[in-house]
């Protein structure tokens, strides 16, 4: 049960969305035991960001949180880390220096009114 949920502060059209959604999907499968059957994808646009105290240049915050018992190896989040920002870069535009991706995992999840 994966999450990510982008923050961009610029447009997202239909098909950049699509886009991401779908490199997202890919990308999750590298957690073990996920896989985009279960990923929900938020987006957020025009969201005001203020990086280095600049607001002015694109800027993007993306959480990706998973429901998980063991911790997740670093190395699968650094290149999940360079996937996210690539496609951020290349769809949005949004300079990788100015994307902060967050990697969190809880054992407590709910859906379908029970909690796993």
């Amino acid at each position: 049960m994966p999450v990510i949920h982008t923050y961009a502060s610029t447009p997202i059209a239909f098909e950049q969305r699509e886009s991401l959604k779908a490199t997202f999907g890919e990308a999750i499968a590298a957690v073990p035991g996920k896989s985009e059957q279960w990923l929900m994808c938020l987006f957020e646009e025009n969201v005001p960001i203020y990086h280095a105290g600049n607001g002015e240049a694109p800027a993007a915050l993306v959480t990706v949180d998973v429901y998980a018992t063991e911790p997740v190896d670093s190395a699968i989040w650094a290149e999940m880390t360079k996937v996210i920002c690539g496609a951020l870069n290349e769809q949005l535009g949004i300079d990788p220096a100015r994307i902060y991706v967050k990697f969190g995992t809880t054992p407590d999840f709910g859906w379908n009114n029970i909690v796993f």
